[in-house]
């Protein structure tokens, strides 16, 4: 794991030292090494940096940039297989000076161009110049697990695992997109391949980026999308059938997420996703495995002796943290700079600690993230399906009358009081559903989101544009749990999930690895019938009868809670000082972005007892944190 970045500037203005620059803010993602090259012809300059963390090839010879005739790479992430490839390239008759999968990446570049990335089974965000061709092509891996961002204005091209980079050049330009602020308030995270700035994107997840530096011209090309697999005909197998093909996929996936040099740990949480994988990893290993998990003293949030009892059984070398106010206090400031854009997942605080905890003991950590997205866990599938079938019995021309009726505050007061509800924002999102003549995209969307566009635009100063993303990716053929494991797989894991793992970690430097994501299980789990995802009232179906080949039922079977802090306490007590002060009117209004009155009225119905306004009061305090730090 490591930390890249680089710059071709056609203006023939940037200095060497901004790209030491540019790499040293990078120093936490990889502290054991750092590598530059700056070139210059007559048309650009072109530099590459690079910051590492050894994990594979301990010695100096794997050190990057990394050259290969008139081939120079920058890596990140891991290449699990590596070992098969660089044999086959062996037989094909080339030679190795190093035991590292990044000279084996550029071998296998040489050998396939852009094919190349077909065979890798791994994580990866990586860019090779080629000095014969001109051309720079910068590769992210098929799900997202790496970041790599991108700036392009006025003649310069900036790329980097992260945004901070950025904000060395002096040429970059630092204006916030007013529709991806827009889009944070409403998901808690800007989607790609959207940045929280103008003029920067996220190169998206399954893409790769090729810039032909004499002709200036620039592809983003797709060489994976998880569609294609939700697309073909489900598969004609029985249930035995399909766990032995599951399982041999889990045992290959685990293993390889073993490669390493160095320590390796798992995140234990007591579910059955991180206790399938530490189970089926600790059965092939001799050695005990270090497991780390972090509670809480509050028990409607610790799941710490669920973990603790799954350890046990297991027979793991387990650790605990149990994560505090003050802890909160000393890691909310950090998160402005630890996310570079607002990032409003407030779990980012104990996965902070955890990854903290662990590095240690280890300096590489799997996590069971994308096992809910994959095997169907979230119980919000089976409400979205229900009540979409419930919508489609609804006359279509009576639909929109429904939503004009909901829209209204008089109406929504009225239900309120015989429901016994407070927010109005839950009839804002029914009466979109039903304006939409019962669209499912509208309803998958809306199970997600955290405001609504009718209060988005109440809230925001200038009109919010909800630009095309991943929301609007998936097959009109799907059913309806394909598509919401296909919207979820493109949007929430990569840009919330991933981004936190992959952030919390190399704070710390510590690398994540992501063994349910090999890509061989999700291609295969796509093309299975939905009985075999959820089966009656099972959700997770295959992957708990794997998983309680290893683990008994009862430790297991328990009301899902997730990876929640209490914050909404926390905020209304010991940490309400620190919420009047980032919230504090006059700084609201010099920002001119938000309507002040709106922040208000959320905020006094939060202190007055309102769980539900906690979100958008949350997001407002995140949003206001990385404002001071990256617009001041």
């Amino acid at each position: 794991m490591c930390g890249i970045t680089g710059f071709i500037d056609f203006n023939k203005l940037t200095q060497e030292y901004t790209l030491n620059s540019m790499i040293n803010v990078l120093s936490h993602r990889g502290p054991d090494g750092v590598g530059t090259q700056y070139d210059e012809n007559k048309n650009y300059i072109i530099g590459i940096a690079h910051k590492r963390l050894s994990i594979i090839d301990l010695t100096e010879s794997a050190n990057q940039p990394m050259s290969f005739g008139h081939l120079n790479i920058i890596f990140n992430g891991e290449i699990y297989n590596y070992k098969e490839i660089r044999n086959e390239l062996y037989e094909l008759g080339h030679v190795f000076i190093t035991d590292s999968d990044t000279e084996v990446i550029l071998h296998a570049y040489s050998e396939w161009k852009e094919k190349c990335v077909d065979k890798f089974i791994g994580m990866f965000a990586f860019s090779i110049f080629d000095k014969e061709s001109n051309e720079l092509i910068i590769f992210r891996d098929r799900v997202g697990v790496k970041p790599l961002y991108f700036y392009d204005f006025d003649k310069l091209f900036l790329f980097s695992s992260e945004l901070k980079s950025f904000h060395q050049h002096p040429k970059f330009t630092r204006t916030i997109d007013n529709d991806s602020v827009g889009m944070f308030f409403k998901y808690g995270y800007v989607p790609e391949p959207y940045s929280i700035f103008n003029y920067t994107n996220k190169l998206p997840a399954g893409h790769y980026l090729k810039f032909n530096l004499k002709s200036g011209k620039k592809n983003i090309i797709k060489y994976w999308d998880v569609n294609t697999y939700y697309e073909k005909p489900k598969l004609n197998i029985t249930e035995k059938e399909a766990l032995n093909k599951l399982e041999s996929l889990c045992e290959s996936a685990f293993q390889y997420r073993m490669v390493s040099d160095v320590p390796v740990g798992v995140f234990l949480s007591g579910g059955y996703d991180s206790s399938y994988v530490t189970a089926l990893i600790q059965k092939n290993q001799k050695e005990k495995i270090k497991t780390f998990t972090v509670g809480f003293e509050d028990m409607n949030y610790n799941e710490a002796n669920y973990a603790n009892e799954i350890a046990n059984h297991i027979g793991t070398d387990h650790h605990e943290y149990y994560c505090t106010i003050e802890d909160a206090k000393k890691v909310i400031p950090k998160l402005s700079v630890i996310y570079d854009e607002p990032f409003g997942d407030s779990s980012a605080i104990p996965t902070y600690l955890v990854s903290k905890m662990a590095k240690e003991k280890v300096t590489v950590a799997l996590s069971a993230d994308g096992g809910d997205e994959v095997f169907a866990g979230y119980t919000r599938y089976r409400n979205i399906i229900k009540h979409y079938k419930t919508l489609k019995k609804i006359p279509k021309f009576l639909q929109p009358l429904l939503g004009n009726f909901l829209s209204i505050k008089v109406i929504q007061t009225i239900l309120n009081l015989f429901l016994g509800l407070k927010s109005t924002s839950y009839y804002d999102g029914i009466s979109m559903v039903l304006k939409s003549r019962g669209s499912f995209r509208e309803i998958v969307e809306m199970s997600v989101s955290k405001m609504s566009s009718t209060g988005l635009n109440k809230f925001m100063i200038k009109k919010v544009n909800l630009k095309n993303n991943n929301f609007n990716s998936y097959s009109k053929n799907f059913s309806l749990l394909d598509t919401c494991l296909s919207v979820d797989y493109k949007t929430y894991l990569v840009d919330d999930i991933l981004t936190k793992v992959d952030r919390a970690g190399m704070a710390v430097s510590l690398e994540g690895r992501e063994p349910l994501l090999d890509h061989r299980i999700i291609e295969f789990v796509a093309q299975l019938p939905d009985i075999f995802k959820i089966n009656g009232s099972i959700q997770k179906y295959l992957l708990k009868r794997l998983t309680h080949k290893l683990i008994p039922k009862e430790m297991l079977d328990r009301p899902k809670t997730g990876f929640a802090i209490p914050l909404v306490d926390w905020f209304r007590d010991d940490l309400k000082s620190l919420l009047l002060d980032i919230l504090d009117e006059k700084k609201l209004e010099k920002q001119k972005l938000f309507n002040v009155k709106y922040i208000n009225k959320e905020k006094d119905s939060y202190l007055n007892g309102n769980d539900e306004s906690f979100y958008f009061i949350w997001n407002m305090i995140i949003f206001q944190m990385w404002y001071k730090e990256w617009m001041n």
